[in-house]
């Protein structure tokens, strides 16, 4: 199997790119999203993060982490041409917080932290306590689904989108 991307492949990589990048940018200036079913939800970048740019053998990547990292070299990296290919994300909805990595090129998840499961009674059914971990997993794909449809909504409208992209460039200076 061949190490070249294909048309798709890149493609699915600048969306991704887009919408990390666009997301942190969204979060860091105090967006609050909406579920499926209308209930709000915020999004914020986490500890680690990896800013891209360059093609072919000319690429440069900078990882920033760290606890309580203002990220300012990746935001550097930004004022550059670089953009956000992996990121530490973090869901809050309510009292539920979730932590996942979330990986530009193929929007796979990783790592993912859902919110403490409660065992109150040890004689507990123990597939109920599958049952609501996966339904916790679940909710943190729709809360995923619900940013990334957020980014489309202003990506897919032209007038919007540059009106966005002009407020990203002001938010890099900053």
């Amino acid at each position: 199997m061949s190490d070249t991307p294909y048309i798709g492949q890149t493609a699915d990589l600048v969306l991704g790119q887009e919408f990390l990048t666009w997301l942190w940018f969204r979060s860091a200036t105090g967006a609050i999203f909406n579920d499926a079913k209308g209930a709000p939800f915020t999004v914020s970048m986490e500890q680690r993060i990896v800013v891209q740019g360059g093609e072919g053998d000319h690429v440069e990547t900078a990882s920033v982490s760290g606890v309580d990292s203002e990220l300012r070299e990746a935001r550097l990296g930004l004022t550059t041409g670089k953009k956000v290919t992996r990121a530490l994300l973090r869901f809050e909805r309510g009292p539920e917080e979730w932590q996942v990595t979330l990986k530009a090129a193929d929007f796979a998840l990783g790592s993912l932290k859902t919110p403490k499961i409660e065992r109150n009674d040890r004689d507990a059914d123990p597939d109920a306590l599958l049952l609501e971990k996966l339904s916790l997993v679940e909710s943190c794909l729709e809360l995923t689904d619900s940013a990334f449809a957020a980014f489309l909504a202003v990506r897919l409208d032209a007038p919007s989108w540059k009106d966005e992209v002009e407020r990203l460039r002001q938010w890099m200076r900053t």
